[in-house]
Formats: C-alpha cells, structure tokens, sequence
C-alpha cells in the first residue's frame, strides 16, 4: 500500500495541512487511511478527537524506535498510509523517508522557503544515500494564492527548480479558509459547512486536484519500479 510522508525542516511549512487534506480527500473517495503523526505539536492527533467520521485512523504514541513498526502495521491495515514528521531533521525524519513510496516537501512561495525545502532535498538524498537507492520526492506549493494571483517570486521560484530538474506539482494547495477550518472544526474537508466556509467548494476541487497529481505520481513511481 502507498506510503506518503511530508518532510520540511522549517516549521510551519504546510506539512501538517499537506497531510489531512490528502487524506480527507482519499477517505472521501472510498480509501481507507492511517495517518502517523510524528509531529511534536501533534495537531492530527487533535483533529481525531473532534467528531469527524472520516475513514481515517490516527497513529499517536510514535518514537524514532516504533516508526518502522507503524508504518509496516499502518500498512498492512490501511490502503494509504501518510506520515505527519517533525519540523526537524533526526534520525526519525530519517527513517519514515527511507520507508516511504514517496515524499512531498511543501513549500511557500518566499525565497526562505525554497532555502528551507533545499535543505529538504538535501535530507531525502542523505537518507537515500543510507538505503543505497534513490528515493522518490516531489516539492509541492502551499498556501499560495489562487490564480491569476501568483506572484511573481513563485513563478521565479519554480521556473529554478524545474530547470535544476526538481520534481515540483504543478498545483498547489492555496491559501483558503477551508484548509485552516479542518483543524479548527475538527472535521474533514469533506464535512465543513459551506454556509460558514467561504467558497469551500473551490477549496474541494483545490483538494481533488492536487490529490490527483500526487496519486498520478505515485502510479509512475510503482510503473518504473517494476
């Protein structure tokens, strides 16, 4: 089953949103999910205390010495499996990269945030270097504007990836109050009342179409591995 983590030493990057909002969308779907939190701040294992009935299980009590064990238990009870890591980089981080089918580094659209999701890339290699294979990985923009309001800085700020031949999603999960109300609601995407949401159905397609891209990811991940 797949395995996805979100990975960024800066915290704050969107790791946390990256991972509910791929999750609720799956759940929705008809996939059944675990989600490991190895965040500090713990804000999925929050969520799972709110009343969501969301086809989502929540992994809380993770260690740099259980991680390899939940995801190989999460995995075998799950169709999905995320990974929700810590801001930092540890041998932790270290350990669910090298298990994962693929790893997603959010970034904002600021030249801070492109240096921090360097050092991003930087962690994926040194733990590839560690299993003795390439490690798949993709940099995926959050919290940026919906068109046409791209700033130019994002369109700087990806024109130098895809030329240095970085892996970057072409969409991005925008800034919407959507995405914020899932964690204050405790519900998923898919169970917010659009009467109190501004436009949630536009943070909906938001969230179908970037999980699109990211399982379209993962099918041609699985295709060259085999």
């Amino acid at each position: 089953m797949p395995i996805v983590c979100a990975a960024n030493p800066k915290g704050g990057a969107g790791k946390s949103t990256t991972i509910l909002t791929l999750a609720s969308t799956i759940a929705d779907q008809g996939g059944d999910v675990t989600i490991i939190d190895a965040d500090p701040n713990k804000p999925i294992t929050d969520w799972r205390t709110g009343t969501s009935k969301a086809s989502i299980s929540v992994y809380a009590d993770v260690s740099e010495s259980n991680i390899g064990t939940l995801i190989k238990r999460a995995s075998n009870e799950s169709q999905f499996v995320f990974i929700d890591l810590e801001g930092t980089a540890s041998r932790m981080t270290s350990r669910a990269i090298m298990r994962a089918d693929l790893t997603i580094i959010p970034l904002g659209g600021s030249a801070l945030e492109a240096k921090q999701a360097a050092r991003a890339v930087a962690l994926v290699h040194e733990s590839g270097e560690d299993a003795g294979r390439d490690l798949p990985f993709v940099l995926s923009f959050n919290r940026t504007s919906p068109p046409p309001f791209t700033t130019k800085i994002e369109r700087e700020i990806a024109h130098q990836m895809r030329a240095n031949g970085m892996p970057l999603l072409s969409s991005h999960l925008h800034q919407r109050q959507a995405f914020n109300a899932m964690f204050m609601e405790k519900l998923s995407l898919f169970e917010l009342d659009a009467a109190k949401i501004s436009n949630l159905q536009g943070a909906i397609d938001n969230a179908v179409a970037y999980t699109e891209e990211v399982l379209a990811a993962l099918r041609k991940i699985t295709r060259e591995a085999a």
